[in-house]
């Protein structure tokens, strides 16, 4: 049984990556399905507390298609690019020095509920705008992406909602090379808004895009994305303030190259289409 949070103000941004910062970090425990070491822990600072995401650079697996002991730094990137959107696709998202080193921590996305102890609970993988469904049975209005069987031989299909909020992490994740848009990776938090989380393989200078959201592939962008694309290229320029930032967690290259693929979406006002010769789709998928 869960039970609801007791009422309470939402932080605001300003606030949160005060407590992020600055806040005694301590782990309380391991997500265990994440493949580095990725560490739910509680902070507090002058009286205010709250739970986030701690992942140690020391944890990170070592991977053959991304630089070693850098994907901290990617998750930090990726809100940096959040922010300079103004979509808030990613959480409040810093550096710092943890109990096991440096590291990225991420404030924590949660349902607004709690279990029996009081404990709040995690946000609901998907958001209920991913999902995994019999092929018969597409929700009217829902984007079909592919065709696949389940473990049990049924057949089954790849579906999200057409929301402007997936939508504007699409263009998101095409401007940051996500190669890990897993259906988990996209939560809605108490107040109903929705973010992506787990951004640690992004910025690849190779063309990496892996995402379960390909259902306007080809689309035209709305006008909105083109106005954000548009302040983007500008941002991302040699002198731009987002170019500056990312000169510190990303190589000069990695930075040129999102910059390039603003420029791209820009040149083409469409959504990007799978590519050959590569996964499209990250796995497992949700």
């Amino acid at each position: 049984m869960v039970h609801p949070a007791p009422d309470r103000p939402a932080p605001d941004e300003a606030s949160i990556l005060e407590l992020i910062t600055r806040g005694e970090l301590e782990v309380v425990g391991r997500l265990v399905d994440a493949s580095n070491a990725t560490l739910l822990s509680s902070l507090a600072l002058d009286g205010v507390s709250g739970r986030c995401v701690y992942k140690p650079v020391a944890g990170e697996r070592p991977l053959w298609d991304f630089p070693s002991r850098t994907l901290a730094r990617r998750e930090v990137a990726a809100y940096a690019l959040s922010a300079a959107t103004g979509w808030n696709v990613v959480p409040p998202t810093v550096l710092r020095d943890g109990p096991f080193g440096p590291g990225s921590v991420q404030w924590w996305v949660d349902s607004g509920a709690t279990d029996p102890d009081g404990e709040p609970l995690a946000a609901e993988p998907g958001a209920g705008l991913v999902d995994v469904v019999p092929r018969h049975a597409v929700p009217e209005g829902w984007l079909h992406v592919l065709d696949a069987e389940n473990y049990d031989g049924s057949s089954v299909a790849l579906v999200h909602a057409d929301d402007d909020a997936l939508r504007r992490m699409a263009v998101f994740d095409a401007v940051a090379n996500n190669a890990d848009r897993k259906g988990g990776h996209v939560l809605r938090d108490a107040a109903g808004a929705v973010f992506g989380v787990d951004h640690g393989l992004t910025f690849n200078l190779d063309e990496k895009l892996r995402t379960v959201l390909w259902g306007w592939a080809g689309d035209r962008l709305t006008a909105e994305a083109v106005e954000v694309l548009t302040r983007l290229e500008a941002d991302l320029s040699p002198d731009g303030p987002l170019r500056a930032v990312l000169a510190d967690l990303l190589s000069e290259q990695e930075a040129d190259r999102t910059h390039t693929r603003v420029v791209r979406l820009l040149a083409k006002r469409r959504h990007p289409r799978p590519g050959p010769g590569r996964p499209q789709i990250p796995w497992p998928a949700f």
